[in-house]
């Protein structure tokens, strides 16, 4: 039961509602033969009953009025005065002295016997064959059999039908729900079944694009106003800016200027995020060597970090170098704020790998990617959060892929993954 169970979760919603009309139809079925079979079966009793009766009658009457059977008179049946065929509970009714029937539809040869007393302790019987009334129901089950895999064959292959409609209809909201959690906003299930119906997939499909819209309504206000928000700071930043560079020289304006560089920075970075979230971004790539490539924009970080070349670290990619320049560089920067000991960046084919000794990523980053303003833990230090944020829509802008995890000996360790490109003829 446990294995027939497990194997009816694991069919698809297609053939679980196939297999479950298949099995009601057939229990339907099983019913229906069952009461069929019983009611031709007490016809054929009856009818069986009341013929044995009144040849009983006819056979006394001639047994009566000449003493002895005659042959010509009973036809198809055996009539007896005390026969040893007769069965026991029907010869002991007879010694009795009531008249009898007895029916016998098991055996090989079926029957039906009549007894009554005669002469005080004789017992007249006659039996009449069967044979063919149990060849008419034997091939009434066989009807029955037959049209009842007719209709679990038709119910089946109709509830396949319906199901295939009903779960190709489920599979297209599941698949908009799917493009829609990875930043499709514009997906939309649209009208599905029967036009002007409102079955529950119709309402299904309704409430996901209600849903839909309301979310990218939502989050289009919301990028809108991060755009607003960074723009607008950038005028009253700059005056603050060039305002800060005539201050005289000291500890309190070196602090003033530090925090307005970070102002200014943030700006940036918001705007940056806000053009990635309206898919605005165009990558301009072309092909480059990747070894030096790394190697130059480790140097313009301004992070000290070692560089490993593997094998195949002369391999060619295509990419946009400012963008990439983009991606190494939050991640070089995330490595040295939030990590601990030295940094370390590694060349291996068309993949850059940069690692730091620290206490890691958070689990939750790991599992649910960069939240914006979000920095995880207090070891990882504070900030924005918006470095890797930029990194993996800027990666995702070039086709590269950027994945996050924690080695077993401990500290971060960030992969990018770029697209190979032909070397230069």
């Amino acid at each position: 039961m446990t294995h027939c169970r497990r194997r009816l979760q694991a069919l698809g919603l297609r053939w679980k509602i196939a297999v479950l009309l298949a099995v009601g139809c057939s229990l339907v079925a099983v019913t229906i033969g069952v009461f069929i079979h019983r009611a031709r079966t007490h016809q054929v009793a009856d009818a069986a009953r009341s013929s044995a009766t009144n040849q009983l009658i006819r056979v006394r009457q001639v047994y009566e009025l000449t003493g002895r059977l005659d042959p010509d008179k009973t036809g198809e049946t055996y009539a007896e005065i005390d026969s040893e065929r007769l069965p026991g509970p029907l010869r002991d009714t007879a010694l009795a002295g009531r008249r009898s029937t007895y029916l016998d539809l098991s055996g090989d040869h079926p029957s039906v016997w009549a007894a009554r007393p005669v002469g005080g302790r004789h017992v007249l019987s006659v039996c009449q064959s069967l044979e063919a009334e149990q060849e008419e129901l034997a091939d009434l089950d066989r009807q029955l059999v037959a049209y009842g895999i007719v209709v679990v064959t038709l119910a089946a292959v109709g509830g396949s039908l319906l199901a295939s409609r009903l779960s190709r209809e489920l599979r297209t909201a599941a698949e908009t729900a799917r493009r829609i959690s990875e930043g499709d906003l514009d997906a939309r299930i649209g009208p599905s079944g029967v036009p002007g119906g409102r079955d529950e997939v119709a309402e299904l499909s309704s409430a996901v694009d209600t849903m839909a819209a309301s979310l990218q309504g939502r989050l289009e206000a919301e990028q809108r106003f991060t755009a607003d928000v960074a723009h607008e700071l950038r005028t009253p930043l700059t005056g603050l800016h060039t305002a800060a560079e005539l201050l005289p020289e000291g500890r309190p304006t070196e602090l003033v200027r530090n925090r307005v560089a970070a102002l200014r920075s943030l700006t940036e970075d918001l705007l940056e995020v806000a053009r990635l979230d309206s898919n605005r971004e165009e990558a301009a790539l072309d092909v480059h060597r990747l070894g030096p490539l790394v190697t130059s924009i480790t140097e313009r970080s301004g992070v000290a970090a070692g560089i490993t070349f593997a094998d195949g670290a002369g391999a060619y990619v295509r990419t946009d170098v400012r963008r990439l320049e983009r991606i190494l560089g939050n991640l070089l920067v995330n490595a040295r704020k939030h990590g601990g000991g030295a940094v370390e960046v590694t060349v291996r084919g068309t993949t850059v790998a940069v690692r730091d000794h620290g206490a890691g990523y958070p689990a939750q980053l790991l599992h649910e990617g960069p939240q914006r303003f979000l920095t995880g833990t207090v070891e990882r230090g504070q900030g924005t959060g918006l470095g890797l944020t930029i990194a993996l829509g800027q990666a995702q802008v070039i086709g590269a892929r950027v994945e996050l995890s924690n080695p077993a000996d401990g500290g971060a360790h960030a992969l990018v993954t770029l697209p190979p490109g032909p070397a230069p003829g």
